[in-house]
């Protein structure tokens, strides 16, 4: 009542898949089926006006206009997100990929994260700014680094048992920043969203109850604590956050952290699967969103979800963590010296514009909240006694609250959609509980380039005790309550064990002084699992495989799954899925791989597990468990008998008619598979990583058959084929790519060259200039050295990578900079380059041509360039004659 349409516009004539304000409210973006990007803003009121094909009663109150359209993914857009401060907008798509937008300078891009073999279909943005978490339809969820843009953790343990899609994953994190959830998990072949602790990206616990996979998960963006009775006096509570959960099942349900059920369940509120949450500011209103096309309207009150935190609490309570956070911080210097020491807690943005206001400012936020309130620490297992962990294994401090209150039916009101066939029950309807999972090893790689916090297994009687904890553990019930109750029993902490009490099923642990605490006993728990069983991920060389020869595994190897598929290629539309094991034939385990075309379907058999897949248009390579390579056209015939690789594969890539391999044992090869031979063979990667902490972060294969590896202290090394070495072509820490200035040299009509293999080596669009201002005290011969030689690597390595755009777009940025600086003698030898002998001779070595680009055409392009300098007017008629001539014989 009182609601009314404000706004009706047509987007897009194709799918719109996903919406979604910027925190300060001004703007709009969205996302869909076109590959665009769209971000609108309010204009200026011009008087309503009808919308086209619609009745005169329909009318537009405001007018919105679309400010930028940003154009990258060759696929369909499935979600876009807000960082905090609106300082970079991500959208992921159907290609695989993740982008990020400055949302200050839009249409420019930050740069391109790759790393998942499945469409991409959902984004969140840690509440401090230092993380993005993506999940995709290949069984992961990656957690980025703002700082670097490279990858800080990947999960696929609570994804492996996935079966089928669906057809959003959209995850959250917690307004406290301390916890993510997933969607599409599974636990004993139940579907469930699983919780991921942002210390130490642990995965113990999770949400179940659903009858289908979960399709969506959002945090309410409030903290809030046990509401006080009126009169009373106010006692010391244990923050939490509200979660809200959707599923293909059609029902909802609503989670408070500090409650081991539902706080309500709504079923049947749809007729399709859920597709999307919001929730109001306020954080006591929800709109749910179906595949149906109907949205539904939840109203909460106070007395269900309790108080919401004011500032001043959130300001006391993330205090009380800081001294933690205070403690891991990083030192820098600025340009002039001096040293600037930054906590870890807050992310070092890296905007292009260097402005102090990112680091000290109040984000400019509807609810008002400071970034440092959103700090709220409720996580840390070492937090003082008298503050529980938000996400903990318990109830509230109230030791009387053994059940949520059974007359506590929610308020919970539809505005929409709710008839007689919706059930609503509260705390109750889900029949399992917030639990811990029952496998307790962590399913996460922290990011590659990490070798920290490897435990080994250094006595035996501490393998035998945990395998008996986790024996006992399978043979529990796999009621949620009981399997702690087991387990706890089984934990000796001291002298002492805890005493549990068993009460309408659940557990409550008797508080008395000196008593671990659940949570404390919990993490302890899982430390003897994690021995025993470390992901392959992390201690690579431990990875089982059949008997090989005896090599030292370097890099880590992907793990098998029962089944996964990818689409390796958009025109023409190829999709790839595999599925190991389907059947038993002569004690051999066949593992089947299907193919579809445009539409036409092919499949095969293989004798091995497959771990690994790629392909492109035109061919298809899977790696085994066996250590065997295959690859296949893109219509299912062999192409090569099956190859043996030395190790097992760490990394595989196709491109055009190549195929390149990554082994463990850090060796690189790459095949012609329509010269039918080979590249690159068996080049080892020892003599690039450096240090024996430095691994392989990031790795593709050019459409021409170069190979490209990023590690991960930030260098990027290609291997020549015909120089036969690796080359370097890009470093982070290279000081010529953060001073070079050449910024009046950039085309004013060619847009930069963004989806090249040197720009996605360089992370991000090189923003020229853009520590210019600090370097305003520099001498201008020292800035001038710098950017030449800037300009020069970027040349050779377009050349090396055999990158013609780029080579062609660098060229005319030399030649323009060359210009400006007055360099004859530079632009005369680049001239003499590019028009090579004007008279034919048996002695010149000559190419007319480099990258398949004719030399002479660039000249073409160069001389103009050189024509805008009176300077270089000689210069510009000698060449020009030159080229007649040429023309005329």
């Amino acid at each position: 009542k009182g609601r009314k349409e404000i706004l009706f516009v047509c987007v897009s004539a194709a799918c719109v898949n996903c919406v979604r304000w910027s925190n300060n409210g001004l703007c709009l973006a969205s996302g869909g089926d076109d590959k665009l990007v769209m971000v609108w803003k309010r204009a200026a009121f011009i008087g309503p006006s009808t919308v086209f094909g619609s009745s005169s009663k329909l009318a537009n109150v405001e007018q919105w206009r679309c400010v930028t359209i940003l154009r990258n993914h060759t696929g369909d857009v499935m979600d876009v997100a807000w960082s905090p401060h609106d300082v970079w907008l991500a959208s992921c798509s159907v290609d695989n990929t993740i982008v990020i937008w400055n949302a200050r300078k839009f249409p420019e891009m930050v740069t391109t994260l790759r790393g998942h073999t499945g469409l991409v279909k959902g984004l969140t943005w840690d509440p401090v700014g230092k993380y993005i978490a993506s999940q995709a339809d290949d069984h992961s969820l990656k957690v980025w680094r703002t700082v670097d843009w490279q990858m800080e953790a990947n999960i696929t343990k609570p994804f492996s048992e996935c079966g089928g899609t669906t057809h959003v994953l959209r995850l959250s994190w917690s307004p406290d920043g301390q916890y993510l959830v997933s969607a599409h998990a599974m636990n004993n072949s139940g579907p469930t969203a699983q919780i991921v602790e942002r210390d130490g990206w642990k995965t113990n616990m999770d949400f179940v109850g659903h009858r289908k996979a979960v399709t969506v998960v959002k945090f309410n963006p409030k903290i809030f604590k046990k509401k006080q009775k009126n009169g009373s006096s106010p006692k010391p509570s244990c923050p939490y956050c509200c979660c809200a959960v959707g599923s293909k099942d059609r029902s909802l349900s609503v989670w408070l952290t500090s409650l081991k059920r539902p706080l309500v369940v709504i079923h049947d509120l749809f007729d399709k699967s859920i597709m999307d949450i919001s929730w109001t500011l306020t954080g006591l209103g929800m709109l749910v969103c179906s595949m149906d096309g109907t949205v539904a309207y939840l109203d909460f009150s106070l007395d269900e979800l309790g108080d919401p935190l004011n500032e001043e609490e959130k300001v006391r309570i993330a205090a009380n963590q800081e001294k933690n956070l205070l403690k891991k911080q990083v030192e820098t210097r600025t340009a002039d010296g001096r040293r600037r020491i930054t906590p870890l807690c807050i992310a070092q943005l890296d905007t292009g514009d260097f402005s102090p206001a990112l680091f000290n400012s109040v984000p400019i936020l509807p609810s008002g909240s400071s970034m440092s309130s959103q700090l709220t620490p409720q996580l840390s297992s070492d937090s003082s006694p008298g503050q529980a962990s938000s996400m903990g294994l318990k109830p509230t401090h109230d030791p009387m609250l053994t059940s949520p209150p059974p007359n506590n039916t929610a308020n919970v009101k539809s505005s929409l959609l709710l008839t007689s066939a919706s059930k609503i029950e509260p705390m109750k309807a889900l029949d399992s509980r917030f639990t811990e999972r029952s496998k307790a090893t962590p399913g996460v790689t922290a990011a590659i380039s990490s070798t920290a916090g490897l435990t080994p297994l250094d006595r035996p009687k501490d393998g035998v005790t945990a395998q008996k904890e986790a024996k006992t553990k399978e043979e529990t019930s796999s009621d949620s309550e009981d399997k702690m109750a087991a387990i706890n029993k089984n934990l000796t902490f001291g002298k002492r064990k805890p005493e549990l009490l068993l009460d309408g099923g659940e557990v409550l642990e008797k508080r008395r002084k000196g008593r671990p605490r659940k949570d404390k006993m919990a993490a302890s728990m899982a430390q003897p699992f994690t021995q025993i069983t470390p992901p392959v991920e992390r201690e690579p060389s431990r990875v089982v495989a059949p008997p090989a020869p005896v090599a030292v595994l370097k890099l880590p190897t992907p793990s098998t799954q029962k089944a996964f598929s990818l689409q390796v290629s958009m025109e023409p539309s190829v999709f790839l899925e595999v599925e190991n094991e389907v059947s038993m034939v002569a004690g051999s385990k066949l593992s089947q791989l299907r193919c579809s075309r445009d539409g036409r379907d092919w499949n095969t058999l293989l004798p091995s597990s497959v771990v690994v897949a790629a392909g492109s248009s035109d061919i298809l390579a899977v790696a085994c468990e066996d250590r065997m390579l295959s690859v296949f056209s893109s219509c299912g015939r062999r192409l090569l008998p099956a190859i043996q690789l030395g190790t097992p594969a760490s990394a595989l890539h196709c491109s055009a008619h190549y195929v390149m391999v990554l082994t463990a044992g850090a060796t690189l090869s790459v095949w012609d598979v329509q010269k039918q031979k080979v590249l690159v063979k068996n080049e080892s990667l020892l003599t690039v990583l450096s240090g024996a902490d430095t691994t392989v972060s990031q790795s593709l294969l050019t459409q021409q058959g170069v190979p490209v590896i990023g590690l991960s202290n930030g260098k990027s090394y290609c291997f020549s084929s015909s120089l036969e070495t690796w080359t370097l072509i890009a470093d982070k820490s290279d000081s010529l790519v953060q001073c070079a200035d050449f910024r009046s040299c950039l085309p004013s009509h060619d847009t930069p060259v963004s989806s090249g293999p040197l720009a996605v080596m360089q992370g991000r669009n090189l923003n020229a200039g853009r520590l210019a201002s600090r370097l305003s005290s520099t001498p201008h011969h020292l800035q001038q050295s710098m950017t030449l030689a800037f300009l020069e690597n970027q040349l050779a390595s377009a050349l090396t990578l055999q990158s013609a755009q780029e080579y062609r777009y660098w060229l005319l940025i030399y030649a323009r900079f060359l210009v400006n600086e007055g360099s004859e003698y530079r632009l005369r030898e680049l001239c003499k380059e590019l028009l090579g002998p004007v008279h034919k001779s048996a002695a010149t070595s000559w190419e007319p041509t480099t990258l398949g680009l004719r030399k002479r055409e660039l000249l073409r392009e160069v001389l103009p360039v050189i024509g805008e300098n009176l300077r270089f007017q000689r210069l510009f008629t000698e060449y020009q004659d030159q080229l007649e001539l040429l023309r005329n014989k």
